[in-house]
C-alpha cells in the first residue's frame, strides 16, 4: 500500500493561521487523505517498510522535515531538505492566493479565472520543486506533491 494514510503539521510554535489558510490546509489534507500516492524506494540495499505510511511534516533549524511511520508507529524514513529552493515560489504562490482571495470578494468572474491560473501555474511550479527535492527519498505522483506543496505553504506561513 503505496500512499499516505494519516498526515500531520508540526506547527506548535508557529503563529495561528488566517481563516484563509487554515482553510487551504483542511482541503489539502483531506484532498490528500482522500488519494495520494507515496512510496519509498529501496536505499542502499536497505529494507524499506511498506506502507501505508503515517506522516509528519515539520520545519526544524530551518530546514522541512518529513518523519515517516509505519501504521504500527516504526521509523521508517527521516529527510530534511532545505527550504532554499522553495523560498520564491511559496513567496509567489502567497502573493497571488492574496490576490484571489481579495479577487473573490469584489472582481468579475473572468477577472477571477485569470488570477486563478495564474495560481495554479505558481502551484504546479511548487510541486515540480517538490518532486525534484524528494528524488531519491520518496515516489510521488502530481496531485500528492501539490497537496503537500500546500501543507508546505502553510509551514512556511507560520515559519
Amino acid at each position: 500500500m503505496s500512499r499516505i494514510s494519516h498526515i500531520e503539521l508540526d506547527d506548535r510554535n508557529l503563529p495561528p493561521p488566517t481563516p484563509e489558510i487554515e482553510q487551504e490546509r483542511r482541503v489539502a489534507m483531506y484532498d490528500l487523505l482522500e488519494e495520494n500516492s507515496f512510496s519509498l524506494p529501496m536505499r542502499d540495499d536497505r529494507v524499506v517498510p511498506e506502507g501505508p505510511y503515517r506522516v509528519m511534516l515539520s520545519i526544524r533549524d530551518k530546514r522541512l522535515v518529513f518523519d515517516i511511520r509505519t501504521e504500527d508507529d516504526q521509523m521508517a524514513a527521516e529527510f530534511h531538505l532545505s527550504l532554499g529552493p522553495f523560498r520564491q515560489v511559496v513567496k509567489d504562490y502567497f502573493q497571488i492566493c492574496e490576490s484571489y482571495f481579495n479577487a473573490v470578494k469584489t472582481l468579475p468572474p473572468s477577472q477571477i479565472e485569470t488570477i486563478d491560473m495564474a495560481r495554479r501555474g505558481i502551484h504546479n511550479e511548487g510541486s515540480r520543486v517538490l518532486r525534484e527535492r524528494l528524488e531519491g527519498k520518496a515516489d510521488i505522483d502530481e496531485d500528492t506533491a501539490r497537496r503537500l506543496f500546500t501543507l508546505i505553504c502553510v509551514l512556511h506561513f507560520g515559519g
